[in-house]
This record gives C-alpha cells, structure tokens and sequence, in this order.
C-alpha cells in the first residue's frame, strides 16, 4: 500500500528520539522533497546526524535508507487512492483550523515551485511554443482545468491551437493525427498521474514534436519523456488534488509568451473588444 510509511511514521512517532521526531516531521509534510534527498542532505535539512537518518530507517523496519527512500519514491509515483487520502488528510489536519491549513499549504508550495522552478527550462518552453507551427495541450480529469484555461488564454494569442482534454484514449490520439516537427504538445499532469496524458505525450514525442511537461516532479511520467519539464509543487486536500501553484506557474507561462507576442495580441484584443462591445458580451458593473 502506498500509504505504509506515512502510516508507520505516524504510529511509531511516540517511539522516536528527539532528533528521528524532527526527521518524522519533515517527511510527513515534505514527502514529495525528503524522497529524492540523500540521507546526508536529509539530516543537514532537519538539523541530525546522518547516522541519525539511516537509524530512523531501521527503527522503521527498512534495510536502510535506501530502502526507506525506494518507498517514499515508490508512493510518490503512485501517491494515495482516493480514501487512502482522505485518512492521511485527517490524520495530518488533527484538530487544526481547515481554512488555514489548506491555504498556508497552497501559499507554501508556491513559495516552493518559485524557489526549485528551472528557469531555463521555462525560457525554453517559451521559446518553443512562440515559434510553434501548432500547439495542442493535454490535460485530463483534474488537470482537465488547467489544460483548459491555458488553451483559453492561447487561443486569444495564437490561431493554432488545440485542447485534447477529457475523452478517450482513441479520440485523444485523433486530435494528435497529425501532430509532427515543428509542433509543440504542453502535457499537464499531477498524482495521480493519467496513463491517457502520458501516452499521447509520448506519441506526440515519437512523432517528432516537442513536448513540455507541466507536472510536480523529475519523478513524473511525464518529465521522462518531455524535452522541457516545468515543476509546480501539487498536494492533496483530503481527495481533492489543490493544484494552486500549477494554475501559478501557468499564469505566468501566459504572461511570458504575450509579452513575446505582444503587437499581435494587442490587435487581436483590440479587434474583440469591439465585437464584445457591440454584442454587449460583458455586462458592466452597476454604480
């Protein structure tokens, strides 16, 4: 089960010495991080001794570290079920306030994505999708909403752009038919992470496209097989994936490219605001 060390560190956290409680403390709320940490880093990070580290592994019950390590990255591809993440959040809400938890969370993986984003990474993206011939974006189930709203703001900005969201594997692959060099394919996805995104991506790559990945980790499906990956720090709300430092790094992607495509935007802006003017699209706001 995918919850197993989270589980353990929890039961067994009364056992602990003052030194493993702190290594304890940070796994649970930086599991995603603390899984890819050697266990030099990892002690240096809390304040311990690296012999500290591979101690906890043991008391544990792993045949150390590295094995402690295999299993956080192993829970970090597959993350929880549904109801396994409704237990974790309970166990880690307590009888904390909800509203400040869930926002102080939101507010600090940002602060995070911001701190560990590749930036050239993103200036590669960008470059790549100003220069595209054709833009698809992909993004299903809950990533379905950052695919959409990224594909609503491109299509202000480009005439070439297509959403492959929700549907099936086969229509997936319709929208793709003719995907090829020259194209750029923006894949969006976070834990768990959709094997319907993954496999378009993937045939967008071996056709020659460039892809960029919009996803949490190096560990992601999607960044093995991305030329460009952008990381944006995803967590859990009981079952609901809280996907504000993604929706972050997209606006910022958008602001990025518009100011490379700045003249044609502000015709094309200028053009619409008319229309919806004379249509009366937007009503005004009273007095």
């Amino acid at each position: 089960m995918t919850r197993d060390i989270l589980a353990l560190i929890q039961e067994n956290v009364h056992t602990f010495s003052k030194g493993q409680k702190k290594i304890a403390s940070f796994i649970l709320d930086s599991y995603d991080k603390a899984a890819f940490m050697t266990a030099s880093r990892l002690g240096r990070t809390v304040g311990v001794s690296e012999s500290t580290v591979v101690r906890f592994a043991a008391e544990l019950g792993y045949d150390g570290y590295p094995d402690m390590q295999r299993s956080l990255q192993k829970m970090i591809r597959n993350r929880l079920t549904s109801v396994q993440r409704i237990e974790v959040t309970n166990d880690r809400l307590g009888d904390q306030d909800l509203l400040s938890m869930v926002l102080q969370s939101d507010m600090e993986k940002i602060r995070m994505t911001l701190e560990e984003l590749d930036r050239e990474s993103f200036d590669r993206a960008v470059d790549a999708i100003v220069q595209a011939r054709k833009i698809y974006i992909i993004g299903v189930r809950s990533a379905a909403a950052i695919a959409a709203f990224l594909h609503f703001y491109f299509t202000l900005i480009f005439d070439n752009v297509t959403l492959v969201s929700n549907g099936t594997a086969g229509e997936a692959f319709e929208s793709l038919l003719r995907v090829g060099a020259g194209d750029v394919v923006v894949g969006v996805s976070f834990p768990r992470y959709s094997s319907q995104a993954v496999q378009a991506v993937k045939f967008a790559r071996d056709r020659g496209a460039t892809t960029v990945a919009i996803t949490d980790s190096e560990a992601s499906p999607l960044a093995e097989i991305s030329h460009c990956t952008l990381k944006a720090r995803s967590d859990m709300a009981s079952f609901v994936d809280s996907l504000v430092a993604p929706l972050s790094l997209v606006n910022a992607l958008l602001v990025a490219v518009s100011r490379r495509k700045n003249d044609e935007l502000s015709r094309t802006l200028s053009t619409l605001e008319a229309i919806w003017d004379e249509y009366g699209v937007y009503e005004k706001a009273q007095d």
